[in-house]
C-alpha cells in the first residue's frame, strides 16, 4: 500500500528548539495524513566549473555566488556517523570545489554543546558547527561562541526559508543559525515481506498498532525494533504518544516545565507506551536485548534476514530510509514502506527536530560555507544521497530519490511556519540532551522495568525541575 501524505490539521502553539530553552511561537511540521495534527539538522582552480558534483556528476546550476577562498583552512564539527557523515562530505566536497577551501570534517559527541566547549577551553573551536539543538543555538549564544550571521548569509535565508525556519535560528533579535537539515520524526518503518506473510495491514491508531503487532507476532516474527541504547529515541516514542493523547498545548507546557512530569497527562502516556514496552516479545530482544540494541542496528535489523528478519517494524524519522539504503539490501517504497506514528487520541502526531549550521569563528570561509548551506546547491546534493530533508523552499523536490521522500518533503515546505520542534530538543541539555541522564536515561529505566509509571515520573520530574531550575 502506498503512503500518502499530506498536510492535515494546523496547530498554532508555542515553539522552542532543541538543548533548548523555549524562545517562539509555532507548531511542528506537516502532518502525514488528512487530520494529522501539525507540530513538529568560483571552484578550485580556473578549469573547475560551478554545477559539477564534487565526484564529478553534472549538478544544476549554481545558484549563489561564492568567495574565492584558496588556501583557507575550515573545520566542521557535527555528530554525524556512518552514512549521514558521509553525505554531509559530499556537501563539504562541492564547497571546496567551487571556492578552493581546504573542509575538515571534526566528529563531536553528544551532547555537542559539552565537546564545544573542551574545543573553546583549548583554544581550537571549530570554524563552524551542526547544533541539533535550539536550545544549543541560544547556550553558543549565551556563552558568547556565536557570531551573527553575515549579509549573503541572511540573503539566502530571506530567499530560501520561512520566517519560522529563521526564527529557529535566531537569539535576541540576531540571526545565527542556518537550519540546513530537517527530520520528521513520526514515522513507523516496515517490513512489507512481513506484513504481507502476516497478512497485516498499516494501522491508524494505537489500538491498531498494537494488533497488528499481534498479528506479527502470531506469524512468527517478533513486532518491533526499539533502539534502546539511544535514550532520544525513546523520548521520540514519549513525545508522539503524548502530542497525540494529551495534545499541543499540554505538549507545550511539559515542553517549558509549565506543569510537572508527576501531573496525569504523563502518567496517562508512559502507561500507553508500557502496553508496547511491557511485552517483551513484541521486542526484539527482548527489554534487555533492545537496551543494547543502536539506532542503526535497529533498522537493519528489521531489514535483513528475508522474510525472517529480527523485527517486523522500526519507528523513527525519515533519517531510517539512509541506513536502509546503506547498510540493506531493502528497496524504500517496495521493501521498505511506512506509515504515519498511530494516533493515540483523536489526531496522529507529527514531531520534527533539525540541524543547524553556526559560526563560531569570524571568518570569511564560516561565513561562506553558512551562505553554501542556507542555499539550494548545498541542500540538493544531500536530498539526491538520501536520507535527508531540508527546510529550504527553494530546492527542487525532483532532487529527492524517490516519491515516498518526495512527500514527505513536500508536507515539511507546505506547513510554512506551522511546525514544532522534539520536546527534548526544547529541554536543557541536562535534562533532554545528555546520554546517561535526565530524559534519556529514565526513559531507558522504564524500558526496563514498564510497570515503574510512578517512579519514572518522579525520577523525570526531580531531573526537570533542577534542570530548569524551577
Amino acid at each position: 500500500m502506498r503512503t500518502t501524505l499530506r498536510t492535515g490539521t494546523t496547530v498554532r502553539t508555542r515553539r522552542t528548539r532543541r538543548t533548548r530553552t523555549p524562545r517562539t511561537t509555532g507548531a511542528v511540521i506537516a502532518a502525514v495524513t488528512a487530520g494529522a495534527l501539525v507540530l513538529t539538522g568560483c571552484g578550485g582552480d580556473d578549469k573547475d566549473e560551478p554545477g559539477k558534483g564534487g565526484d564529478g556528476s553534472t549538478e544544476s546550476a549554481a545558484t549563489v555566488e561564492l568567495p574565492r577562498l584558496n588556501g583557507e583552512k575550515i573545520e566542521v564539527a557535527a555528530v554525524w556517523t556512518g552514512p549521514e557523515q558521509e553525505n554531509f562530505k559530499k556537501v563539504l566536497s562541492e564547497f571546496e570545489k567551487r571556492t578552493g577551501a581546504t573542509v575538515t570534517f571534526v566528529p563531536a559527541q553528544d551532547p555537542i554543546i559539552n565537546f564545544l566547549g573542551s574545543k573553546i577551553a583549548g583554544g581550537d573551536p571549530p570554524d563552524v558547527a551542526m547544533l541539533p539543538q535550539v536550545g544549543a543555538i541560544t547556550q553558543a549564544v549565551e556563552k558568547n561562541w556565536a557570531k551573527p550571521v553575515g549579509a549573503e548569509v541572511q540573503a539566502q535565508l530571506d530567499k530560501n526559508y520561512s520566517d519560522g525556519w529563521k526564527e529557529l535560528g535566531a537569539v535576541g533579535g540576531k540571526q545565527y543559525g542556518v537550519y540546513f537539515k530537517a527530520a520528521n520524526k513520526s514515522l513507523v518503518w516496515y517490513n512489507n515481506a512481513v506484513f504481507e506473510n502476516a497478512g497485516a495491514s498499516e494501522p491508524k491508531t494505537w489500538d491498531e498498532f498494537m494488533d497488528t503487532a499481534q498479528t506479527i507476532y502470531d506469524s512468527g516474527v517478533t513486532p518491533v525494533s526499539v533502539a534502546g541504547a539511544d535514550g532520544w529515541t525513546l523520548t521520540d516514542w514519549f513525545e508522539n504518544i503524548y502530542l497525540s493523547q494529551a495534545g499541543p498545548e499540554k505538549y507545550d507546557q511539559l515542553a517549558k516545565h509549565e506543569i510537572k512530569w508527576t501531573d496525569a497527562s504523563v502518567k496517562e502516556a508512559l502507561t500507553t507506551l508500557g502496553e508496547l514496552f511491557g511485552k517483551k516479545d513484541f521486542i526484539a530482544g527482548g527489554q534487555s536485548g533492545a537496551l543494547q540494541t543502536e539506532f542503526p542496528n535497529s533498522v537493519t535489523q528489521t531489514f535483513t534476514g528475508g522474510d525472517q528478519p529480527k523485527a517486523g517494524m522500526v519507528f523513527e524519522g525519515d533519517f531510517v530510509a539512509v541506513n536502509v539504503s546503506a547498510d540493506t539490501e531493502a528497496k524504500i517504497g517496495t521493501d521498505a514502506k511506512l506509515f504515519p506514528f498511530p494516533a493515540v487520541g483523536g489526531e496522529a502526531p507529527v514531531v520534527t527536530g533539525g540541524d543547524a549550521a553556526v559560526a563560531l569563528k569570524d571568518s570569511k570561509g564560516a561565513q561562506a560555507l553558512l551562505t553554501f548551506l542556507a542555499s539550494p546547491d548545498a541542500a540538493e546534493i544531500w536530498a539526491k544521497a538520501g536520507g535527508f530533508l531540508s527546510p529550504n523552499k527553494s530546492l527542487d523536490q525532483a532532487a529527492y530519490p524517490n516519491d515516498v521522500v518526495r512527500e514527505i518533503a513536500k508536507a515539511l515546505i507546505d506547513s510554512g511556519d506551522d511546525f514544532r520542534f522534539d520536546m527534548s530538543d526544547q529541554a536543557p541539555q541536562a535534562f533532554g540532551g545528555t546520554p546517561g541522564k535526565g530524559e534519556w536515561k529514565a526513559l531507558q529505566d522504564f524500558l526496563k522495568n514498564p510497570k515503574d509509571v510512578a517512579g519514572t515520573q518522579q525520577r523525570l520530574e526531580s531531573d526537570a525541575a533542577k534542570a530548569y531550575k524551577n
